[in-house]
């Protein structure tokens, strides 16, 4: 298998810091020329925040893609020459208030969609958190914040009252980790 040949690439939409959108001419392997679209974006960071009681984190917000209000893990991007660790702890305390004096525990690092965008998403697992600060949030953030039981979270992913696809991966690796180092 072959990658394909970009004989031109142009950008269409630019909304920095968040997004760009290319279009690229490209020649397939077997000579066909076509016209692909593609999304950059920086790279993001999410965590499955667990406080000492046992509990989750989670935030809703609005999300203007999918028109509708979101529960979801809280999360953000990277911002330039940042490591992801200290991203995931910057949007943690910035979105919940919440914080832990351990450090994150790294899941994994995955493309998020390597369709149709070239970034990924660095997944965090936190624990023994707890309400140190008020958010912190950007002027067109409204986020409300709550705490779930950890067997009630998974309920909500498995009964499709948490649609959200990174939410649910990062509870699943949780899990998976938790269940390898018992504490």
């Amino acid at each position: 298998m072959k990658k394909w040949t970009v004989l031109s690439r142009h950008w269409v939409v630019e909304n920095a810091p968040y997004s760009r959108v290319r279009r690229d001419r490209c020649q397939l392997p077997d000579g066909q020329e076509i016209i692909y679209y593609a999304n950059e974006y920086g790279d993001w960071v999410n965590a499955l925040v667990l406080t000492k009681e046992q509990r989750v984190v989670l935030v809703n917000q609005y999300r203007h893609g999918s028109e509708t209000l979101v529960k979801e893990i809280p999360g953000g991007m990277i911002e330039a020459d940042e490591p992801a660790s200290q991203a995931i702890q910057r949007e943690v305390l910035e979105e919940t208030g919440y914080a832990s004096e351990t450090e994150p525990i790294f899941l994994g690092k995955f493309y998020p969609n390597p369709a149709t965008s070239n970034n990924f998403v660095h997944t965090f697992l936190i624990i023994d958190a707890e309400k140190i600060a008020p958010q912190r949030l950007d002027a067109t953030e409204e986020i409300r914040v709550e705490e779930v039981a950890w067997d009630e979270l998974g309920n909500m992913i498995r009964n499709g009252r948490m649609p959200h696809l990174f939410s649910a991966a990062t509870y699943f690796l949780a899990n998976d980790w938790i269940i390898r180092h018992p504490r």
